[in-house]
């Protein structure tokens, strides 16, 4: 099974709710653990990333903000 491809602000649609009734959490943290904060109720997590790529079912990306092109 391949990783989730993950990143710091990245948001994940859980398959089930939060106890607040929050699907959506941010991703705060990186490593072989991940950091997750509900989107309604603002509550950490750290849970292991097997646990949290079992339990995801969408990966929502923040659009890429541009670089401003230097010109010489």
């Amino acid at each position: 099974m391949p990783l989730l491809d993950l990143h710091l602000g990245d948001v994940l649609v859980m398959k089930k709710p939060h106890p607040c009734g929050g699907l959506r959490w941010s991703v705060v943290r990186l490593g072989a653990d991940i950091g997750l904060e509900c989107e309604k109720c603002r509550r950490r997590v750290l849970m292991p990333r097997p646990y949290v790529e079992r339990r995801v079912r969408k990966l929502l990306r923040p659009p890429e903000v541009p670089s401003p092109e230097v010109s010489p």
